[in-house]
């Protein structure tokens, strides 16, 4: 009897990769390899060698004992020493990484038949998108590649006109039984029909469009509408608008991570949103009346007199909506006073006179005034 081949050897990936990362490699190879269209020697075992071994990495659970035990794990040939091997007792009963104890594997652990309706793959795709968009919410067209069943032989994987016919050797199960014993005593143990493949299903004539997979790759456009009030780094899940299901399986799901670009101007805390804006020593001094931005227009802000460096004023519900439906945020304008680096002769003399308004000794030329020792106390305190 030949040995086999390492199952991740033979599809030339690594240990880790993923699931979506192993169904691309064994599309490349099965397309390269598949007796329609390979007709060099020795093309179409390697086709049934690099189909078996998909047939157990692309199972989560085969893939398990595999990556555990190798061969003896997924094949059906245990011996004594395979069941015990680098095993404890707590794992006869729970087994260990979600794989099953022996238990499973003997009373209840046949796995889940692979000719079966299975869910699509999951899929993830990213999207960014204006602070103006996160604040009104938006609609966007995004094209994403995914599975989808083959039009040409309706997902069957057999060329139109002939059948799909069930596996004479498992009669449609996708496994073969057999009586082996153990130190329990006498236990039916399964493996996956070497026939079938585990598909429970043969294809004597397969579909060219997609080689008798059933699926072809297409690039899908979908409209994604993003909610008023969506935070960066958000996920949202699009029902339906993964890769398609096998066998009738259901659809996976679209996953969109949203980021949201930076403002210039204002920045977001919360529902709230921050902005800073700069004003003369003169408004700060006597109060005004100022022209502030929000995301949807200019609105009037009364500073008051007095007004310190640094003072933060609230305009109710100019901030973000609440994605909950719970309202809008307020926007909070941090105050700066802006101090003029040069001064006119005229704006000296002003100065002075009101130093001496204020009972403070005016400066001589090339003194601090009381302008300058103004424009000092403001900066320790910026």
């Amino acid at each position: 009897m030949a040995t086999k081949g390492d199952y991740y050897e033979i599809l030339g990936v690594d240990k880790d990769i993923t699931q979506e990362e192993l169904k691309k490699a064994y599309r490349k190879l099965a397309i390269k390899y598949h007796p329609d269209k390979n007709k060099e020697p020795g093309a179409e075992d390697k086709f049934k060698e690099i189909s078996e071994a998909y047939g157990v990495l692309s199972d989560s659970e085969k893939r398990g004992k595999y990556d555990q035990y190798g061969h003896a794990g997924v094949d059906g040939t245990w011996s004594q020493e395979d069941i015990f091997r680098g095993m404890d007792f707590d794992d006869l009963f729970r087994g260990s990484g979600g794989g099953g104890g022996i238990f499973d594997i003997f009373f209840g652990g046949q796995g889940r038949r692979r000719g079966g309706p299975q869910r699509g793959s999951d899929l993830r795709t990213d999207m960014t998108i204006s602070f103006e968009d996160a604040y009104k919410g938006v609609e966007r067209e995004i094209e994403i590649p995914r599975t989808e069943n083959c039009k040409v032989c309706n997902g069957s994987g057999a060329k139109p006109g002939t059948d799909v016919k069930t596996c004479t050797t498992c009669r449609g199960s996708g496994q073969t039984n057999r009586a082996q014993q153990t130190p329990f005593g006498q236990f039916m143990t399964s493996s996956t029909c070497p026939t079938c493949r585990g598909q429970g299903k043969t294809i004597d004539s397969p579909c060219t469009d997609c080689h008798g997979s059933g699926q072809v790759e297409k690039r899908r456009k979908i409209k994604v509408k993003i909610p008023a009030g969506i935070e960066s780094n958000s996920r949202m899940r699009v029902g339906n608008e993964g890769e398609h299901g096998t066998k009738g399986g259901p659809p996976g799901d679209l996953y969109v991570d949203i980021y949201v670009k930076p403002h210039k101007l204002f920045k977001r805390v919360g529902d709230n949103i921050l902005l800073g804006t700069s004003i003369s020593f003169t408004q700060a001094s006597l109060g005004d009346e100022i022209m502030v931005p929000t995301v949807d227009g200019k609105v009037k802000l009364k500073i008051p007199a007095g007004t310190q460096p640094g003072a933060t004023y609230r305009i109710k519900g100019k901030g973000m909506p609440s994605i909950h439906g719970h309202g809008q945020g307020d926007l909070n304008v941090k105050v700066d006073v802006n101090v003029p680096k040069k001064l006119s002769t005229k704006q000296k003399e002003l100065l002075r006179k009101f130093a001496e308004l204020s009972g403070e000794t005016p400066a001589k030329e090339n003194e601090k005034g009381i302008f300058e020792k103004v424009v000092d106390g403001v900066k320790e305190k910026m």
